[in-house]
């Protein structure tokens, strides 16, 4: 079996060339490309940033695609600020998302990501329905411009996402399986989520931390191998699962004049596992 690249995420910006060039400079060939200000998608940075995924020769595995309005990261407010599952956000950030999508495609990128939010567990709950109808727009407009939209793990149970992706009904649906989300939220150990929806996943952010300690707060991230996450038997498992996307790295905690040094101990902790 061919060994998985390894990949890191990176922001968007107006000039994107010095990000696509660090992933180069890390010795990577590819990347996730994350902005939350949809202004940024626009021709003029889509034809700056294929130009730079050119010259340096990196892959983008996915566009990870924001939205305006607060997006609180906490148990308190996050369910009424993250996502499609909000009423009071949704319709807004369903034109966004569809915008990054149609972005997305123009600029040869084959997919989209994003947190859909803290979705019901009770499939009979108004806002859930709500969003499955709200995700069905979405993840049709991504067909019809000829991308895939994916989950980006988090607030939700194993169990919700898979019924989601069921009552979305679509071939063009995917995960991105972030290890430390899962953990986070207390959703989950990553290692079995994959036993719930592991088919579905097409890509990663390799994170790690340590699960909630009070009811109100998320759990604490940590650095790659410092907490719960067993990648061993994560990126094993993908592979029993026939998984062939790249093992992206998201880097959220730490100093930033820290981060090439940090990004090249993660690379050093994940390459044997390719």
């Amino acid at each position: 079996m061919a060994k998985l690249d390894i990949g890191v995420l990176v922001s968007l910006k107006e000039d994107p060339a010095p990000e696509i060039k660090k992933v180069k400079d890390l010795g990577l060939v590819s990347c996730q490309v994350c902005t939350w200000n949809m202004d940024l998608c626009t021709d003029e940075v889509g034809e700056k940033l294929t130009a730079a995924i050119k010259e340096y020769g990196i892959k983008v595995s996915t566009f990870w695609a924001g939205y305006s309005g607060p997006a609180v990261w906490n148990f308190l407010e996050g369910p009424s600020t993250i996502g499609l599952v909000p009423e009071k956000y949704r319709a807004t950030r369903v034109a966004e998302q569809k915008r990054a999508a149609t972005w997305a495609a123009k600029f040869g990128i084959g997919s989209i990501t994003t947190h859909v939010g803290f979705l019901p567990e009770d499939p009979n709950d108004p806002l859930y329905t709500g969003t499955v109808e709200a995700l069905k727009e979405i993840v049709k407009h991504c067909a019809d411009v000829g991308i895939e939209y994916r989950f980006e793990t988090g607030q939700e149970t194993p169990v919700t996402i898979l019924r989601t992706i069921e009552r979305i009904g679509m071939d063009n649906v995917g995960i991105n399986f972030d290890t430390a989300n899962v953990i986070l939220y207390g959703k989950a150990n990553p290692v079995d989520a994959l036993d719930v929806f592991g088919k579905y996943v097409r890509d990663l952010h390799l994170k790690d931390g340590f699960y909630p300690t009070t009811g109100d707060k998320l759990g604490k991230q940590v650095p790659l191998g410092e907490g719960k996450v067993d990648f061993k038997a994560v990126v094993t498992k993908l592979k029993e699962l026939g998984y062939t996307g790249p093992l992206t790295l998201e880097r959220e905690c730490g100093d930033a004049a820290d981060e090439i040094a940090d990004l090249k101990a993660c690379i050093a902790l994940v390459e044997p596992l390719r």
